[in-house]
């Protein structure tokens, strides 16, 4: 099943949650959201070319 855009949908609101605890002084938090948000951005793109990506979910 593709799910590409799913991804970036949770990519897209763990994006606004790492502006927000940036915003409230939270960075270990910021940090982390924004990491995740990049992985799973990534995995958007690989699914989108029909590839698997494996790891954090």
């Amino acid at each position: 099943m593709e799910r590409s855009r799913d991804w970036l949908r949770q990519a897209e609101h763990d994006l606004e949650h790492a502006r927000s605890d940036l915003e409230r002084g939270f960075y270990d938090w910021a940090c982390f959201s924004a990491k995740q948000a990049a992985e799973k951005a990534v995995k958007a793109v690989f699914q989108s070319m029909n590839n698997e990506a494996w790891g954090t979910r």
